[in-house]
């Protein structure tokens, strides 16, 4: 659901804790998944409001909020040098955060070539063990890319990754649940999701909304990844705009977090909870899409995170 609609921002390259105790919750999929960290993951996109670049200092003090909300970030771009600044904040500040970055591909070859150069560079000068993953893209199936040209993507950067010594980092798509078929799995090294169920055409409960996703994962785990991965790439609830008959509420953004975390839990499920901050910088969009934030655009939170160990 990501978008970029930038374009000088595109072109430049310029604590909060849980209240859980350390417990570890052990799963076959995620043996070191602990409750430290109130979310597993947290997508995090760093532009400021009006579109342009930050800066590392801004980069260093936003991550150093992130870090006591979740142990895993994931990046869609290396644009705006955000790769380099958010492992050179990393490692300044000592944070406990994994960096899941991203590809931005629905520009052309052209970009992913300038995006993967970047990315090669960033992993090279600075601590690459601090990268977890690299996804090709985000939802370029749904914006009429063929799946046969995004596999190729896949293959290219993979190939591309081991030539310059980088073949321990898995590299796959991150797609509609939908959308993501055997074949697509069959060239990832995991299968990443994204599952937004406040897109729904009805609206039950937030719990049956959250079942939702738990069953639509379990339903790509038994027709498309073949004993692989399967994480959840983006979810979340908007606290302000309309998507249909979905109430978008900070209410019941608060609500979805708690009870998805919750099932997410029980389930052993990875994902990355949508998003860090509310995305003031999405000009001309939807209210919705610029709200769903845990954050508010200047980084304070949206309530209490102490809230989502309750």
């Amino acid at each position: 659901m990501e978008t970029e609609s930038k374009v000088s921002s595109e072109e430049s390259s310029s604590d909060l804790s849980s209240s859980e105790s350390h417990e570890t919750i052990a799963t076959e999929n995620n043996p070191d998944y602990t409750a430290e960290r109130a979310l597993w993951g947290l997508t995090y996109s760093p532009y400021n409001t009006d579109g342009s670049c930050p800066d590392l200092a801004t980069v260093t003090s936003q991550l150093q909020k992130v870090a006591g909300v979740t142990s895993n970030i994931r990046l869609y771009s290396t644009d705006c040098l955000q790769l380099r600044n958010a492992l050179q904040a990393i490692s300044s500040s000592n944070l406990n955060l994994g960096i899941h970055a991203g590809l931005w591909i629905s520009d052309g070859e052209s970009r992913m070539q300038s995006d993967l150069d970047e990315f090669i560079a960033a992993a090279k000068q600075y601590d690459s063990s601090l990268i977890k993953g690299l996804s090709v893209g985000n939802e370029d199936l749904s914006k009429g890319m063929s799946e046969s040209t995004l596999i190729g993507y896949i293959n290219k950067v993979r190939a591309r990754l081991q030539s310059e010594g980088l073949g321990h980092i898995p590299v796959y798509a991150t797609e509609q649940d939908a959308l993501f078929s055997q074949s697509l799995a069959a060239a990832c090294d995991l299968v990443q999701i994204n599952v937004h169920t406040i897109f729904d055409s009805a609206f039950t409960s937030i719990d049956a909304s959250v079942q939702s996703v738990i069953n639509r994962v379990n339903t790509v785990k038994a027709n498309a990844a073949k004993g692989k991965l399967v994480r959840v790439g983006e979810t979340g609830w908007a606290s302000a705009g309309n998507t249909g008959p979905s109430p978008l509420t900070l209410a019941n953004e608060i609500l979805y977090v708690q009870k998805f975390r919750c099932a997410a839990r029980k389930s052993g499920l990875e994902y990355f909870y949508f998003e860090a901050k509310d995305a003031l910088w999405k000009q001309g969009q939807a209210v919705s899409e610029q709200n769903f934030g845990i954050f508010s655009a200047q980084y304070t939170p949206k309530f209490d995170f102490l809230d989502l160990s309750s």
